[in-house]
């Protein structure tokens, strides 16, 4: 059975000394982000090697794995559902897309994300209504205010930023660490396409933002102009 030998290979695969770094660096202990998460010690690009194995898995097959408590388990099928959908047709695309709503629940860490949600979510809705988006960014949980972030990555990449600063607009006074750093990654991908698009809602909105998601967002600019932002005076 497909879903029996990649657990295997995966076990196989797996490091006990890395995965108990992996288990403090994604919080999982008492109260973290990533409470009760297990994981078995697999580098991403070892993860990615094997997933280019499996480019003909039923997406039935591919659930098991994305519901399963190994953090490992789900990156993969994440990884398999993105191949599935960027080779897909529309009917293909669109099953992708619902699946992964319907089980975002499993979507569940800040990398499980990030790698899943511009190539799913954001690729799909490009041409669509973002009504989802939005739905998503008024969440109560964490991963889904997130995936709203992260699925713009796809659409500021095709140079349409209006829906990212709209979303960073919602999230300004959001209390999540992770949700600070995702919105000034994006807002900072803005500036390197459009810095002038990037710096106009800054000087609206700058003196608002939580430290963290300001920081990121001039990351690159001129150290002058970095450190007038800092301390209020642009």
């Amino acid at each position: 059975m497909t879903v029996k030998e990649i657990r295997m290979r995966l076990q196989k695969l797996g490091d006990k000394e890395k995965a108990q770094f992996l288990q403090g660096f994604f919080k999982t202990g008492l109260g973290g982000y990533g409470e009760g998460d297990i994981f078995l010690g697999i580098r991403a690009p070892e993860l990615r090697k094997v997933s280019n194995e499996y480019k003909t898995m039923a997406i039935q097959e591919v659930l098991s794995l994305l519901r399963s408590p190994v953090h490992e388990e789900r990156a993969f099928a994440l990884l398999v559902l993105i191949r599935i959908f960027s080779k897909g047709n529309e009917s293909v695309r669109k099953q992708v897309y619902e699946v992964y709503l319907d089980n975002r629940q499993y979507i569940n860490n800040w990398d499980l994300v990030d790698i899943s949600a511009p190539h799913i979510v954001g690729a799909f809705l490009i041409d669509r209504s973002k009504k989802p988006l939005y739905q998503l960014a008024k969440s109560n949980n964490l991963w889904e205010r997130r995936i709203a972030v992260m699925a713009t990555f796809y659409f500021i990449r095709c140079h349409q930023f209006s829906e990212a600063l709209k979303i960073a607009e919602m999230l300004l006074l959001d209390k999540e660490d992770l949700i600070h750093k995702g919105v000034g990654w994006m807002l900072r991908e803005i500036g390197k396409r459009d810095p002038i698009a990037e710096e106009v809602f800054l000087r609206a909105h700058y003196k608002l933002m939580p430290r963290t998601m300001l920081r990121y967002a001039i990351e690159r600019f001129p150290e002058d102009l970095r450190q007038r932002y800092l301390k209020g005076e642009v």
